[in-house]
């Protein structure tokens, strides 16, 4: 009996032993697929086609994951890296991004062993390329003692493989090979803004020039804050990320530090440009549409006066706006190269569009498509007063010839007879005074003569 009791203890522990293990395990399976099921939703919302307006029309394009920086997991970091193991032998791969793929050799080749270059900055040095197929493109190359490069080259093939503006420099295609990463863009022939602004070897902008350039900046922003979906925030706005073209439109390059708009307000490290940067970002470390929109009015100001932050131009903009409540009395900014070729109310109007973008409460800073519509209006008032300058001026010529009207034919033919006719009777009076004159002259000579001839004697 008592045999049976101890045996029956022992098999009820070890059922109970057995239920634990296999309840433990229950759980876990169940965490397990619950996880799985996660990550498979998320890649295939990653998967899903999104419509992303491209120059004011709907496409659709893959959302590619653009997340990736600092802020980002270490997973999707990893998973991100596994996209550029590719075959190296194939021409042309599409990533994952819809980039092609250059191999190495063949921008090797274009950039003449990497000896043309046209310029430097924090990613890497950049390299004019003339592709096999005749096309003119420009190399950037990651440096490699770049901290961040990788991660912002990925940000940036990740971002631009689903970007498509006007306003926006093209990302031609890749390179990740060698231990190399580069980046193909077109070719800006015109090279950077801060160039045109500051360097000798151009000349000066004009002011109608710049106003236009700030409204193509605006329009690559606007499209960037409400064309893109999700949003990006560019994050590094300066003169020296736009580019020109041949025609001296603006594109916004650079998109290194871009990221999708934030939803942890407190996720990321402090990135940009010093002076560029938005207070509140700064003391907030939360990134928002309206951080682009501070630096694009220091672009703004940069453009009235032909200064950089690093110059002083923020102390000035104060100063100036101390006395007028940013509204007038903007002149005394302007850049002095101008030689006061502008138009005074179309630059207060500007002057105080950037003051409203610099504002330090980014809630009372403009959207980025108010700041288009904006610079639209004071384009549009100046071509106005241009276009009524121009009817002020036609209107004094009609009033000149209602106050001359001009003949009738019948009237024109009677004025030419009758002056004809006038013409004739001057001809044939003048003719019969040199007539006359011509007979008095010679019948007086004829008596000079006969007065000196002696006559004989009789």
């Amino acid at each position: 009996m008592q045999g049976v009791s101890v045996g029956l203890i022992i098999g009820v522990s070890v059922g109970v032993v057995i239920g634990a293990f296999l309840a433990i395990a229950t759980l876990f399976c169940v965490k397990y697929r619950r996880k799985h099921s996660q990550i498979g939703n998320s890649s295939s919302r990653r998967g899903v086609k999104i419509p992303i307006r491209t120059n004011g029309a709907d496409s659709c394009t893959i959302l590619s994951d653009s997340t990736l920086g600092p802020e980002s997991p270490k997973t999707s970091d990893a998973n991100s890296r596994s996209c550029w193991i590719e075959s190296s032998n194939k021409k042309s791969v599409v990533s994952m991004s819809g980039i092609p793929k250059y191999p190495y050799k063949e921008l090797q080749k274009a950039t003449c062993n990497f000896t043309t270059m046209i310029g430097h900055g924090a990613f890497g040095p950049v390299y004019k390329a003339r592709m096999g197929t005749g096309e003119t493109v420009a190399v950037k190359m990651l440096a490699t003692n770049s901290k961040q490069g990788e991660k912002e080259f990925q940000s940036e093939v990740s971002l631009l493989g689903r970007l498509h503006h006007r306003n926006l420099v093209n990302l031609v295609g890749y390179c990740a090979e060698k231990g190399q990463h580069m980046l193909v863009y077109v070719y800006m022939s015109n090279g950077s803004l801060a160039s045109h602004l500051y360097s000798e070897k151009h000349e000066p902008l004009s002011w109608d020039l710049r106003i236009y350039i700030a409204l193509d900046v605006a329009k690559g922003l606007e499209y960037l804050h409400d064309g893109a979906v999700p949003p990006v925030v560019h994050r590094d706005i300066k003169s020296s990320n736009i580019l020109l073209d041949r025609s001296m439109r603006a594109r916004v390059a650079d998109f290194g530090l871009s990221r999708e708009e934030m939803v942890n307000p407190h996720a990321s490290n402090i990135r940009g440009t010093f002076g560029y940067l938005d207070p509140e970002y700064i003391s907030s470390r939360a990134f928002t549409k309206k951080s682009d929109v501070y630096s694009f009015g220091v672009l703004l100001f940069e453009l009235v006066a032909g200064k950089n932050p690093q110059q002083g131009l923020m102390e000035l903009v104060d100063l100036a706006a101390m006395n007028s409540e940013g509204k007038v009395g903007w002149e005394e900014i302007v850049d002095s190269r101008l030689d006061g070729k502008f138009d005074t109310e179309q630059l207060n109007e500007v002057a105080a569009l950037a003051y409203k973008c610099v504002n330090r409460l980014s809630k009372k800073r403009p959207a980025m498509r108010d700041v288009v519509q904006a610079l639209c209006g004071a384009i549009n008032v100046k071509q106005s007063k241009n276009n009524a300058l121009a009817r002020g001026i036609s209107n004094t010529d009609d009033e000149v010839a209602i106050e001359m009207p001009p003949l009738d034919q019948t009237e024109t033919n009677l004025a030419i007879t009758e002056l004809r006719r006038q013409e004739s009777q001057n001809s044939i009076s003048s003719h019969r005074r040199q007539d006359s004159q011509t007979s008095i002259s010679e019948l007086r000579r004829q008596e000079s003569v006969n007065s000196s001839v002696d006559l004989p004697e009789v």
